[in-house]
């Protein structure tokens, strides 16, 4: 069979050095590339087209997210899984709706995301048991969390913005004007009844998206 070449997708060094420990040593895996950021990501998936793609979603600057839908737009086919520390169902739910075909956590057991990486490629979509059970206890409960209103681009663009990306970079970024951004911008803080910035940053901290640096309202 030939190897599955992946490219490993995380901010932190030590971390992709882990993981790349992890998946070397699995018979037919193959670390084919490494990124840093999701400009670095998109670049690469370009240059080596890789099989599946292992993408953090707290990314610097263009967050995980935004690199999904752009590597997705740019090959449809595109196999992504999200490796996130994020144990958040509506997290969860948007990965998926963006094309995503897995979403693991970081703290599941290692097992899980070699399972993941085999099962994707046969043409399953994985997703870790904690996040399933919380994804069935929402079901249960009939909650209606408030970030599961918005759509993926709005998603995207609050997850960028509080991660304190300017309405200028989203704009450029997603290929859209700095207009655009400010109509979703607003719509989002409608959709999460947010009256102030401070709301809707405690809003997005509560859904567990990122670690607020700035929201940039101007």
């Amino acid at each position: 069979m030939n190897p599955i070449n992946i490219l490993l997708v995380d901010d932190h060094a030590i971390v992709r050095e882990g993981y790349r420990s992890l998946l070397n040593r699995q018979p037919g895996f193959n670390i084919i590339a490494e990124a840093e950021t999701g400009e670095e990501a998109y670049t690469l998936f370009r240059q080596h087209n890789p099989d599946l793609v292992l993408l953090d979603l707290s990314l610097p600057g263009k967050g995980g997210l935004a690199t999904l839908c752009q590597i997705r737009k740019f090959s449809p086919k595109a196999k992504v899984i999200i490796f996130s520390m994020h144990q958040n169902p509506a997290m969860a739910k948007k990965a998926i709706e963006a094309g995503a075909v897995g979403y693991i956590t970081k703290s599941s057991n290692p097992s899980t995301l070699l399972n993941a990486v085999k099962d994707t490629m046969k043409g399953g979509i994985s997703i870790s048991d904690d996040i399933t059970k919380a994804l069935a206890l929402e079901s249960l409960q009939g909650s209606k969390i408030l970030i599961n209103s918005l759509s993926t681009r709005e998603f995207e663009i609050l997850q960028m913005l509080v991660n304190g990306t300017s309405k200028q970079e989203v704009a450029d970024t997603l290929c859209i004007s700095q207009k655009t951004v400010s109509n979703h911008y607003y719509l989002i803080k409608s959709k999460l009844n947010a009256k102030n910035d401070i709301e809707l940053i405690r809003t997005a901290t509560e859904a567990g998206l990122v670690s607020p640096i700035n929201l940039v309202a101007s």
